[in-house]
C-alpha cells in the first residue's frame, strides 16, 4: 500500500501567493486538492487549494504549459487574476503555453479575461468545437500539463467562481506515465482542432475501447475511450466495473446526475449500476447538487431515492454575505469512494453526454489514505446544515442558477 503522509505547511508560491497556506494531503505522485466556498463549513484545512497547487505548477515551468479547458470567467481582484498572473510569469520566461478551450464555451466566458489570456507571452488560444470530433457533446475536461512532468485534473473551471465559490476537487499528479497519457491526449485534442477548422474527420486513436492498464494502483480513464491513447481506460466501463466490484459501501458527490436525455432513449448505465450495487446489499450514498433539481432530472432522482439501501441527499449553499452570485454557489466536486478503499475523481457528471460522447478526465486511486481522506470530506458535506434528505429538498423553492 502507498504509504500516506501529509506536509504541514505550503511555501510562498513563487508568484505572489500570500496568506497563511494549507497544509497538504499526498500520496507519492499524487496529491488531493480541495476548494469549498467560501463562509461555509465545508474548508478542509489540511488539502491545499488549487491556486496554490496551479501557481507552484506554473512557476516551476521551464518548457510547456498545456491547458484544456471548457471555458474561461475571471472577475478582478478574484482568486483567478493570480492564477493568469502565474501564467503570465512563465510565459515571459519563454515557457511556451498552449489553451485549447471548447467552442461552446464562449458563451459562458468574459472577452476581458480572453483577451488578457491571449496576451500572454508565447500564449497561443485555441477552441475546438467538440461535437464536430465525437457528434455530440462537449469538452467538459479541466486539465492541464507542465514540461511532461506533472499534470492536474479536477472539476475546477477556469473561472473566478470556481476557485471562491463552488465546491471543487481535484488531484495534482507527478507520476510521468499519467502525465504522458494526458500529454497524449491533449495533443490529440489539439491537433482535432486543426482538422476541424479544415473540415476533415477526426480519426480515432483507438480501435477497441477499455484497454486500460491493468495493474497500477492509481491510472487514468477518459472519455470519448475511441479517441483517447492506449492505456486509458474508459471512463464510463471502468465506473460500472468498480462499482461491481463494491462489497460494502458506495459513497457519490456530483453536481448532476439523471437518466433523461433530450431527443434520445435515457441514459441508465451509471443508474443500473447503482442499483445493482444497492440489490446487493450494499450501502449506496448519493449527494446531489440543488441544482439537479430540474424537471428534467426529478423523475430519475426520485426512482433512485426509492431504490432500498439507497439513500439520496441534496445540499444547497446558501448565498454569499455580498449578495447573490451568478452561476456559483454550489457543490461541483466529482468524486466516489467504495470501501474505504478506492477513490475516483473526475470532471463529468454523472449523466448522458458526459462519459459517452463528452471529453473528459477521471483518475481512479486504489489507495486507502486518499480514499479515506476523500470519504471524511464527502461525509462533512453529507452531514453538514446545507444538506437534506431528497424528500425534504423537494419541498424548498427551485433553485436557480442565475
Amino acid at each position: 500500500m502507498i504509504r500516506f503522509f501529509a506536509v504541514a505547511l505550503a511555501g510562498v508560491l513563487c508568484c505572489g501567493t500570500s496568506g497563511a497556506a494549507n497544509a497538504a494531503v499526498r500520496i507519492p505522485d499524487f496529491e488531493l486538492v480541495h476548494n469549498a466556498p467560501v463562509e461555509t463549513s465545508l474548508a478542509t484545512p489540511d488539502i491545499r487549494e488549487p491556486v496554490a497547487v496551479w501557481c507552484e505548477m506554473f512557476g516551476h515551468a521551464r518548457r510547456t504549459i498545456d491547458l484544456e479547458q471548457y471555458y474561461v470567467a475571471g472577475q478582478r481582484g478574484e482568486p483567478l487574476d493570480q492564477v493568469i498572473a502565474c501564467l503570465t510569469a512563465a510565459g515571459r520566461r519563454g515557457v511556451q503555453i498552449r489553451f485549447l478551450m471548447e467552442e461552446k464555451g464562449l458563451a459562458n466566458s468574459d472577452e476581458p479575461t480572453l483577451d488578457r489570456l491571449k496576451s500572454i507571452p508565447h500564449l497561443t488560444f485555441r477552441t475546438l468545437e467538440w461535437a464536430k470530433v465525437s457528434g455530440d457533446s462537449i469538452i467538459h475536461a479541466k486539465f492541464f500539463t507542465v514540461d511532461g512532468r506533472s499534470a492536474y485534473v479536477g472539476s475546477q473551471n477556469f473561472d473566478w467562481r470556481s476557485l471562491k465559490h463552488i465546491d471543487e476537487t481535484g488531484v495534482k499528479i507527478d507520476d510521468r506515465h499519467i502525465v504522458r497519457q494526458m500529454q497524449a491526449i491533449f495533443a490529440h485534442d489539439w491537433a482535432a482542432q486543426a482538422l476541424v477548422v479544415q473540415g476533415q474527420p477526426v480519426p480515432p486513436l483507438r480501435s477497441a475501447d477499455d484497454e486500460r492498464d491493468e495493474n497500477r494502483h492509481v491510472f487514468l480513464v477518459a472519455s470519448p475511450n475511441r479517441f483517447d491513447p492506449p492505456g486509458v481506460g474508459n471512463s464510463e466501463a471502468e465506473l460500472v466495473r468498480l462499482i461491481g466490484q463494491a462489497k460494502h459501501e458506495v459513497r457519490v458527490e456530483v453536481m448532476e446526475y439523471g437518466t433523461a436525455r433530450r431527443g434520445a432513449p435515457p441514459y441508465t448505465v451509471i443508474d443500473d449500476a447503482l442499483r445493482a450495487a444497492a440489490a446487493r446489499g450494499l450501502r449506496v450514498r448519493v449527494l446531489v447538487a440543488d441544482w439537479d433539481l430540474t424537471p428534467a432530472r426529478l423523475p430519475s432522482l426520485r426512482s433512485l431515492a426509492a431504490v432500498p439501501n439507497v439513500e439520496l441527499r441534496v445540499i444547497r449553499i446558501p448565498e454569499a454575505s455580498s449578495g447573490p452570485i451568478p452561476y456559483a454557489r454550489v457543490v461541483h466536486t466529482k468524486a466516489m469512494t467504495i470501501d474505504g478503499t478506492t477513490a475516483w475523481i473526475g470532471t463529468s457528471n454523472w449523466e448522458g453526454g458526459y462519459m459517452d460522447n463528452g471529453r473528459n478526465l477521471e483518475i481512479v486511486l486504489r489507495d486507502a489514505a486518499i480514499a479515506r481522506r476523500l470519504t471524511a470530506m464527502l461525509d462533512q458535506a453529507w452531514t453538514s446544515p446545507y444538506v437534506k434528505p431528497f424528500a425534504a429538498a423537494m419541498a424548498d423553492p427551485p433553485s436557480k442558477r442565475t
